[in-house]
């Protein structure tokens, strides 16, 4: 029998500046590393839905060799707490965020984390992705930090698997 797919969502404000960059990098760590993952990214506003990401967001994952073409911005859903595993919150308002949407109930199957924090970078970086969106210039240091990141949450994943094994 498969082992159903690990289920990650990357959530921002608008899901049109990090949480896409963070989506297309945590799946280049699970095809590089042939892990089982389904990653997805969403906003905790509608502001932009149907949208593609930010241009500079597009611009400088291509850069990188990461297409976001394919990617449109959705809202956070409450059954998102239910159908993913690990849901990885930009910054810690977007965490309060997240956590309302709970209106007081436990939130599913889903683990919230603020993404730096869970990666283990917030003490070297502080708990927030800053949002670029009003920094031509930001786009860049968030792609690397969020690249960063990705590299350290599937190292903890492939060494959580193989201490269950």
């Amino acid at each position: 029998m498969n082992k159903p797919p690990y289920r990650i969502l990357a959530v921002c404000l608008g899901n049109i500046c990090r949480s896409p960059l963070a989506e297309a990098l945590l799946e280049k760590e699970a095809k590089q590393r042939d892990l089982n993952w389904e990653v997805d990214s969403a906003g905790t506003s509608g502001w932009h839905q149907g949208e593609l990401p930010d241009p500079r967001s597009r611009a400088v994952g291509q850069r990188y060799g990461l297409d976001l073409t394919k990617q449109r911005s959705r809202k956070l859903l409450p059954n998102d707490l239910d159908t993913f595993d690990l849901i990885l919150a930009m910054d810690r308002q977007n965490a309060r965020n997240i956590r309302l949407l709970l209106n007081g109930s436990e939130p599913g199957r889903a683990a919230i984390e603020e993404i730096l924090t869970y990666a283990g970078l917030a003490e070297e970086h502080g708990p927030d992705v800053i949002d670029p969106y009003h920094d031509d210039n930001g786009f860049e240091g968030v792609y690397h930090l969020l690249a960063r990141a990705a590299a350290v949450i599937a190292d903890r994943y492939e060494a959580e698997q193989l201490d269950k094994h």
